[in-house]
This record gives structure tokens, C-alpha cells and sequence, in this order.
């Protein structure tokens, strides 16, 4: 990816999750490059050229790779074919954490004085997932949240009625930095970010966990609270995991309905389905690069 995220714009990328929702919903009938593309509401050859820039693979790997997990899996009729291959890709590199995510919370007293004497940039990126309003301290990213289509960003109003006594600064190119370090290209060193984030003590927990399980494939609301050691509250792990402040690094967008179906997300379903099918993408390419690089005992 370059510096600029190798991101579509806006209005492309609402096209390109269009176009994976059409695929996980048809790609039994194998639908043609003609079909996806009618689905996203583009020409046949601008949609390859951004799907391609956008996801890395062609439109018709991805069909090829969700047909194959199908084949492969023995799945319930309300299981999650999107789930199958993910939990068939997602634990190799291509789930792209190398970035290095700590998280940190607010003490009691931090959040009681309601951020007096905190200074919070904020600012709004481009991602691969669309605008993010990004928010940082010099403790470290407390807010990452996605804009829908009327620019509004769920949670945003409550972060900042939660830090009113801070010092806001506007600054696009600091959020810009974070989206970088994210899903671009950052320079030695730029790989590590801390979160710090307010949350109960309950919520907190489930967030390390969630962090703790990033490389791995997807798991249930049931899963993530067994790992807590809490296997009777999955309601309140669900609960837990829709509060979630900072979209992406603490991977929300993991946890599935036991059944396998995606389930509810706080920044838009269509994101997530597009997030996960993003993930899956980058898994296939990198499985695609290893299989073509001579072995070491080759050598």
C-alpha cells in the first residue's frame, strides 16, 4: 500500500460493499464480472481497477476462494459461508497485525476530571473502509470510528461529552499519521500504537481479550466470554463489544453470532462484512506471494 492507503474514494468504497454484499449472497451462482460490477453500480473495467485497488485480488478470486470455502466446510443453512473462509484464512499473515497494539485505560481519577488539563486532536482520514474520525492524546488513540453516509460517526457525540473539559485541536494530519501507521506505509518505529481508552472494568477486560485474539480467525459472542472466563455472560460480552471506541485495532469486527451470521456492528454491517472480506482478501494474496517464492531448501 502507498502513502496515500491505496484507498477508492468515498463513494467507492459504499460501491465496493455493495458489490462483496451481492457476492456472499450469490457466489453459489458464480456471478460474472458483468453481474458484480451492476451490483456496485459500475462500468466492468472501473470496477476491476479499483475492487483490484482496493482489495488487492480480483473480484473473481474472491468468488472463486468464498465457493471453495463452501465446498470445503459442512455448514448449517444459517451459517456464515464469509465466516468459513475466514476462519480458514485469517490466522496466517494475512490478518495484517503486524502493527503493534497496546492498550492502556483511563483511571478513575483521569476520567472524573473529565479530561481538564488533556489536550485531544482530532481529525478525519481516509481508509480502506471509508472516513474515520480519529482521536489522540498524548497517552494514546482514544477514538477511531467510521462516518456513514451522512458523515455522522456513532459514539463520536459520547467521546465528546465524556472529555468536555479537554482541550480539542482540530488536526487532520495527525489523523492522517494514525491511519498510516494503520493501513499504510509507516516509517521504522511507526508501528506501534498505544490505546488508551475509558471503559468498566468488565469492558476493558473484553477488549484485551479481543486484542489478545487478533491474530486468530472469528469466534462467537459465546467464545470470546469462555476466554474471559465469564462463559455465562455473552449478552454482556455483547454489550461489551458495541461500546468498543476504537473500530479496527480492537477487532469488534470478529465477533459473529454463534449461528455464524455477522451479526450487529456499531459502524454499519455493510462495514463489517466489507472489513472481513478485506482481511480475507490480503490472506489469499499473501497465500498467492508464498506459494510463488521458491522454498529455502530449494534455494
Amino acid at each position: 500500500m502507498n502513502q496515500n492507503l491505496a484507498n477508492p474514494e468515498p463513494r467507492d468504497f459504499r460501491r465496493i460493499a455493495r458489490a462483496i454484499e451481492f457476492v456472499a449472497g450469490h457466489f453459489r451462482s458464480q456471478p460474472s464480472l458483468e453481474e458484480i460490477a451492476a451490483a456496485a453500480g459500475m462500468s466492468e473495467y472501473h470496477f476491476a481497477r479499483v475492487f483490484r485497488q482496493w482489495a488487492g485480488i480480483s473480484p473473481k478470486q474472491l468468488v472463486q476462494r468464498l465457493s471453495l470455502e463452501a465446498a470445503k466446510e459442512s455448514l448449517s443453512e444459517d451459517a456464515s459461508v464469509l465466516q468459513a473462509a475466514l476462519d480458514a484464512g485469517l490466522s496466517g499473515p494475512g490478518r495484517l497485525h503486524d502493527l503493534f497494539v497496546s492498550l492502556e485505560a483511563v483511571t478513575p481519577g483521569e476520567f472524573k476530571s473529565r479530561g481538564a488539563g488533556l489536550k485531544i486532536h482530532y481529525g478525519t482520514s481516509e481508509t480502506p473502509f471509508g472516513p474515520a474520525r480519529i482521536a489522540t492524546t498524548a497517552r494514546g488513540t482514544a477514538f477511531l470510528g467510521f462516518a456513514d453516509g451522512a458523515g455522522r460517526v456513532a459514539g463520536w457525540a459520547e467521546f465528546r461529552a465524556a472529555w468536555r473539559a479537554a482541550t480539542w485541536q482540530q488536526d487532520e494530519a495527525v489523523a492522517r499519521q494514525v491511519a498510516r501507521a494503520i493501513w499504510g506505509i509507516a516509517p521504522p518505529g511507526g508501528r506501534r500504537l498505544t490505546l488508551w481508552v475509558h471503559g468498566s472494568n468488565f469492558q476493558i477486560q473484553v477488549w484485551r481479550a479481543l486484542l489478545a485474539q487478533a491474530t486468530e480467525a472469528t469466534l462467537s459472542y459465546e467464545e470470546l466470554a469462555r476466554v474471559i472466563g465469564r462463559p455465562r455472560a455473552a449478552r454482556a460480552v455483547g454489550t461489551a463489544v458495541g461500546a468498543n471506541p476504537v473500530a479496527w485495532l480492537i477487532p469488534c469486527h470478529h465477533v459473529l453470532r454463534k449461528n455464524g451470521a455477522l451479526g450487529g456492528y456499531r459502524w454499519g454491517i455493510e462495514r463489517k462484512r466489507a472489513m472481513l472480506a478485506w482481511e480475507l482478501a490480503r490472506s489469499v494474496r499473501s497465500a498467492s506471494r508464498r506459494r510463488r517464492e521458491p522454498s529455502r531448501a530449494s534455494a
